[in-house]
């Protein structure tokens, strides 16, 4: 009967499986468009904003007008949010300003007359490979890139190289080559009734050209290198305009604009299906499976040995045939006891849950498609605020297990899981940020961002922290299965495989196991600067990390009982916990084999960085094992006789 029933439920939760995978690619590109479109006539003024200068050598952001570029006549900063200002982003107006629908051909921005240090910040831009970022109409400018491996699909990278290094014909010095003719490309949906036009593609192609004009320069003098007049373009052909002291630049730019059947609603599909291919994904969801298809026999041996067990102690009838047998049930009597830094544990627990709660919600959110790419920021600060929020939960959690463990100060557990896991986390922000403000880079947090962050903290995340101590630790305990033993059980000899640390190093294999090619994803995104939204598969990736946390830990829990150890409470946590060390080591392989990162500022960030990351994913997991062990134990003690 057991067994038909663990069959039955088995095959329900790999059907609701396959069902969801069958609705990934429904789902992992679904958002809503998060702003109202705007609709234009012909001739209404387009005003382009511009970004900060990224680089993915440096992961140093800065403004766009740290570089000497042609400014408009008053610098106006936009507004941005909490997420957009802890990723560097600084938007401001630009001297760029377009006609709906009215191409532009070789319109002069300004004129510059380079000095040795502007010189010298171009050419350390360029040697750093930074990036221009623009935004119209809140899309992103890109540059699109044919595939070599697909020439019908295109790659589209966020801005434009500040410049090139090259040579000229014939000569083996290295120069610098700046790019200041832009070829804007504007893609606009037109409605055929209205003949209002709406924006959907924003491109650009980077030139460097070494304009040329007959006579002495003056604001209307007509460049020979380009002519609106006499309908010639720049093509690429012209000779590069090179970075050197007292060097003339002149900035230009061109503005096409191109009719598009996509719609409004949909223009940022090409923006997120950009390099994506079928057979990356098989082998994604295989990788999966096989981890999946994995846990379902772990988990049906376990049960089958385990309903063996049961069956044979509730069948023992007296005594002594009881102290003969061998085995999880010989340490009733002290599986409850509790472990030494009770304290600790019941903090990282709450710390635990309080990470769990902000990171489902946030999930099911993107998911669903309510934090859209257009929003920028909005995934970040959605994530903050739901960390404050969730200290209800963190709180409840840490003072419901230290009323367990006979704890008589519940506000002390409240406080230290208010302020543990913050504090460090906010001590190596403030050193990383240090860091970067050192740097001179817009990445540094603002004075007033910083306290915005602390408000969060002390004023939201702690009050709440303490309310949900109040409550977990005023509400009654469920009665424990057995009682515990006034004098602890002597602990046999344990085989080498039983070793702790041997043990918790191995667990962690399989949760790191089930994410780690979607973490290539996501590093990839945070530090290559790629467009990541693929929501809906990484919700199933993170069922399948709960599942695999879950049932890794029960398995070794239950090993570890059968050769009465009973010390399971912090092995628990430590064995799915582990994985966030195979997460940091994968982070140092990634870091050494995809960045090109040289700065020892830059790669202190990295390493800083993806500590917290590391730090957060332990402190998840390590709890998702714990309650997994914790449930497992109640259930199996619970189911046999105890005398």
């Amino acid at each position: 009967m057991a067994r038909e029933l663990l069959a039955r439920n088995l095959g329900q939760w790999i059907s609701v499986f396959l069902l969801l995978l069958f609705h990934v690619n429904f789902g992992t590109c679904f958002y809503l468009p998060g702003v109202a479109p705007e609709d234009f006539h012909k001739g209404d003024l387009l005003r382009v904003k511009v970004n900060k200068l990224s680089s993915t050598k440096t992961q140093l952001p800065y403004s766009y007008y740290s570089l000497p570029y042609c400014h408009p006549d008053r610098i106006v900063d936009s507004a941005e949010n909490l997420g957009e200002v802890l990723r560097g982003d600084r938007i401001e107006n630009s001297p760029y300003v377009f006609k709906m629908r009215e191409p532009q051909m070789c319109n002069v921005v300004c004129r510059l007359i380079l000095d040795k240090k502007s010189a010298n910040e171009f050419k350390e831009k360029i040697d750093d490979e930074y990036r221009v970022n623009m935004i119209l109409d809140n899309l992103p400018l890109v540059v699109p890139l044919r595939r070599p491996d697909h020439e019908s699909s295109l790659v589209y990278l966020h801005g434009f190289l500040v410049g090139l290094k090259g040579q000229y014909a014939g000569n083996k010095d290295e120069k610098h080559f700046v790019h200041n003719h832009l070829t804007f490309i504007v893609k606009y949906h037109r409605d055929p009734v209205t003949e209002m036009s709406r924006i959907v593609g924003f491109e650009v192609k980077p030139f460097s050209v070494k304009h040329a004009y007959e006579g002495e320069w003056e604001n209307d003098t007509r460049l020979t290198t380009c002519d609106p007049h006499a309908k010639r373009l720049v093509s690429g052909s012209e000779p590069p305009q090179e970075v050197e002291d007292k060097k003339e630049i002149i900035f230009s730019y061109d503005v096409e604009f191109q009719e598009s059947n996509l719609k409004w609603a949909s223009r940022w599909d090409s923006y997120l299906l950009m390099a994506d291919d079928q057979i990356h994904w098989f082998s994604i969801v295989n990788s999966l499976m096989i981890v999946l298809f994995l846990s379902g026999m772990v988990a049906m041996i376990m049960l089958r040995t385990l309903y063996r067990d049961i069956s044979k102690y509730n069948q023992l009838e007296t005594q002594e045939e009881a102290q003969e047998e061998s085995g999880w049930k010989l340490v009733h009597g002290d599986v409850f006891r509790p472990p030494p830094n009770s304290d600790l544990l019941c903090v990282y627990v709450g710390t635990g849950v309080q990470f769990f709660g902000m990171i489902l919600v946030t999930m099911i959110f993107a998911a669903l498609g309510f934090l859209s790419p257009s929003n920028r920021g909005g995934l970040m600060t959605a994530m903050l605020l739901l960390w404050v929020l969730m200290g209800l939960g963190g709180g409840y959690s840490s003072a419901r297990l230290y009323k367990m463990f006979k704890g008589p100060q519940w506000k002390k557990i409240a406080l230290k899981t208010a302020f543990m896991f913050p504090a460090s986390a906010f001590s190596i922000f403030f050193v990383l940020n240090a860091l970067i403000w050192g740097q001179k880079s817009s990445g540094a947090v603002p004075f007033g961002t910083m306290f915005a962050l602390v408000f969060l903290w002390f004023g939201i995340s702690v009050p709440l922290v303490f309310l949900g101590g109040h409550f977990g630790y005023k509400m009654p305990l469920a009665e424990d299965p057995v009682k515990t033993n006034k004098i602890a059980r002597q602990i046999p000899d344990q085989t080498w495989y039983m070793n702790p640390t041997f043990s918790v190093l191995i667990g962690g294999v399989l949760p790191f196991g089930a994410v780690f090619i979607e973490l290539f994803f996501i590093l990839t995104s945070i530090w290559l600067h790629q467009f990541y939204y693929i929501f809906g598969f990484l919700f199933i990736v993170f069922i399948i990390l709960i599942v695999t946390c879950a049932e890794i830990t029960i398995v070794l829990c239950y090993f570890q009982l059968c050769s009465e150890d009973y010390r399971w409470w912090w092995r628990s946590y430590l064995t799915s916990g582990s994985s966030a060390l195979y997460l940091f080591l994968y982070a140092a392989f990634y870091f050494f084999t995809k960045l090109e990162i040289t700065k020892p500022v830059s790669g202190v960030l990295y390493f800083g960085y993806m500590l917290l990351l590391s730090y957060g994913f332990f402190v998840l997991t390590g709890t998702i094992g714990f309650y997994s062990c914790f449930w497992f134990i109640k259930l199996i003690y619970s189911s046999v006789k105890i005398d």
